[in-house]
């Protein structure tokens, strides 16, 4: 019944979202990072490692440490997505560059009642390299380009996508805000028409507190999200408890998707190494989402 779900879903590849409406490419959607995710993945504000390459490329410029990234996202039955990710400085300009590799495998092929004639993968990939300026000390200005590849059966495209975002850090103190506007570009043609990219704006805020007394930092970040090809909107909402700078938990919540709204997590951290986990429950008796995400940050 999952797999029979899952191949209904594969006319728009609607992994992580309903609101695809006349876009395509939907693993473009799919969260960076088990943190980001676990916080009701807003990402355009409240984080400043290199998994801002995916939200907002504008926050690269508030982070001055190379760092390396991988995270796995296990969310439907034989689907399955791995992100890989660096930056680094060069000549004073931070750099931050990313894989993405999505499979759908095992997809049955019927032209007639009975047993499947044979399966096949459906394979999606995005590369991309992104940068950032400090404007003044406070306000980041920042973009992304995207090569992307999507293969269906014996149909395969590619193109070319750009993401562009701002950031103004502590406008007030210890409020920041951010924008971006994701995936603007184009594909080639899939077989008979090109697929639409999911371009989306984000706008939002986060809010730092430390709580001295007990040793504990506390994060909250909220948003607005739209997809720009349909009127679906979203609110994101997450917050982050974190403990002697060790070990942190998390939680988020999203409106507008019938299939997802609640997020949890956990981070920890250890001599450069971050370890962070999310989980998302999911209706319609899909399997749950696992996000797990690796960082290593060097010291300079």
């Amino acid at each position: 019944m999952k797999k029979l779900l899952i191949i209904a879903l594969l006319a728009s590849i609607n992994i992580s979202a309903q609101s695809a409406g006349s876009s395509g490419l939907s693993f473009l959607k799919l969260g960076f990072g088990a943190r980001n995710i676990a916080m009701g993945d807003l990402g355009v504000i409240g984080n400043n490692d290199l998994t801002a390459l995916n939200y907002n490329p504008a926050l690269l410029a508030d982070s001055n440490k190379a760092q390396i990234f991988f995270t796995h996202n296990s969310l439907f039955e034989d689907l399955g997505s791995e992100m890989f990710a660096g930056s680094f400085s060069l000549f004073g300009i931070p750099i931050a560059v990313g894989v993405n590799t999505t499979t759908i495998s095992n997809i049955e092929v019927r032209t007639k009642p009975g047993e499947a004639e044979t399966t096949f993968d459906a394979h999606y990939f995005n590369a991309s390299i992104s940068t950032a300026y400090n404007i003044s000390e406070n306000i980041f200005i920042g973009a992304s380009a995207k090569y992307i590849y999507e293969n269906l059966f014996v149909d395969d495209a590619t193109g070319l996508g750009f993401d562009f975002g701002a950031a103004y850090k502590n406008v007030i103190e210890n409020l920041s805000l951010g924008v971006s506007l994701r995936n603007i570009g184009s594909m080639n043609s899939l077989r008979n028409e090109s697929t639409k990219l999911p371009t989306d704006l984000r706008i939002g805020a986060s809010y730092y507190y430390p709580i001295n007394e007990y040793n504990i930092d506390l994060n909250a970040t909220a948003g607005f999200q739209k997809y720009t090809a349909n009127d679906d909107s979203h609110i994101h909402t997450g917050i982050e408890l974190t403990y002697d700078r060790t070990f942190s938990l998390r939680g988020g919540y999203i409106t507008g998707y019938d299939s997802k709204d609640l997020s949890a997590g956990f981070g920890v951290f250890w001599n450069g190494f971050n370890l962070d986990y999310a989980y998302v429950p999911v209706n319609f008796n899909l399997s749950d989402y696992h996000i797990i995400s690796i960082m290593y940050t060097f010291n300079n």
